[in-house]
């Protein structure tokens, strides 16, 4: 007879000086391991997680002392195997590194972390690759198709710090894009705000909606256009109106914010999955392109410590890169 499981039962946890600031579902990310990411925002929005007995979102940042009501959660054998076998050790490429924080290079294809059908992620391959690091935190994140520049704080002081910088615009991030058509120079600024939804499968999608939409986040995004990019030889006439790389910078950190102003403005980025022209993406793929052209390029932030400006860069990857030389 197998044993019979014990009754699952509400939960409490308390924050400590090490999580005060961080985002609620990142916590809970770190803390709840092995339960999938989709279901924890289910239980944030449905309001079965509590803080201090009221509710609160997955943005909210904690506070020293709150106390968060947990649900009961059952998580799978499949689920607890994971969590018993940890993350391959690795290494990605250093752009800058100090006693502070590191910005890495983060491949197209890996996800920043772990959840949502993703076993690990950048920040825990990271931590079994640095045993011996007291402390490694991701300060942001980025798409996990999206290449680039990435900040991890290696201490606590410095993420409260550079997470702040990030919250309240404080930092410069700028983006190449490449997207289908001649963007309009005179089109410098987007400023709509976005709205986040559910599609029936839980997958996360934003669309640009009305200022008067109660559930509306601002977003603004300016564009400039880096250079125009013919159309390769064999894309259908029809398609071969040409490219335009675009240096994209965000002044709000909205999810997919990039990727639904670009295509809200009828230049779609070329290879994006959930926002593009699948058609365009499918003949792309078939001449080399087979990833979305979305590049974190450039960060310009205040050291956490020293307070010093800084500038980071990463240059587009070899595989970008070479697609572009070949179309210009």
């Amino acid at each position: 007879m197998s044993p019979v499981a014990p009754p699952l039962a509400v939960r409490y946890l308390t924050v400590d000086e090490e999580s005060v600031g961080q985002r609620l579902d990142n916590y809970l990310f770190r803390t709840l391991k092995g339960v999938p990411k989709t279901h924890l925002y289910r239980i944030i929005r449905s309001g079965e997680v509590r803080r201090n007995k009221g509710r609160v979102s997955a943005e909210d940042r904690l506070a020293l002392g709150d106390v968060l009501r947990i649900p009961p959660i059952r998580v799978s054998e499949r689920a607890q195997e994971k969590v018993a076998n940890p993350a391959p050790a690795r290494e990605f490429a250093v752009v800058y590194e100090d006693e502070a924080f590191l910005a890495v290079d983060k491949p197209a294809g890996v996800a920043v972390h772990g959840g949502s059908g993703v076993s690990f992620g950048v920040i825990e391959q990271m931590r079994q690759a640095r045993p011996l690091a007291r402390f490694l935190e991701l300060v942001h994140r980025l798409d996990r198709e999206t290449s680039g520049l990435l900040l991890i704080a290696k201490k606590k002081s410095a993420l409260k710090v550079l997470q702040e910088q990030f919250r309240e615009r404080e930092t410069g991030k700028t983006y190449l894009a490449l997207v289908k058509g001649n963007w309009p120079a005179r089109m410098k600024v987007l400023d709509q705000p976005l709205h986040k939804y559910l599609l029936p499968d839980g997958e996360r999608r934003v669309r640009v909606t009305t200022k008067d939409d109660p559930d509306a986040m601002h977003a603004v995004t300016l564009v400039k256009v880096a250079a125009k990019v013919g159309a390769p030889a064999g894309l259908p006439a029809a398609m071969a109106e040409g490219f335009s790389l675009l240096e994209v910078t965000i002044k709000t950190g909205r999810t997919h914010q990039i990727r639904v102003h670009l295509a809200s403005a009828g230049h779609a980025i070329v290879g994006d999955d959930k926002y593009g022209d699948f058609e365009l993406n499918r003949q792309l793929s078939k001449l080399g392109l087979k990833r979305m052209f979305l590049h974190a390029w450039r960060l310009r932030l205040t050291h956490p410590v020293t307070g010093n400006s800084m500038e980071l860069h990463s240059e587009l990857p070899s595989d970008l890169q070479g697609w572009m030389a070949l179309r210009q």
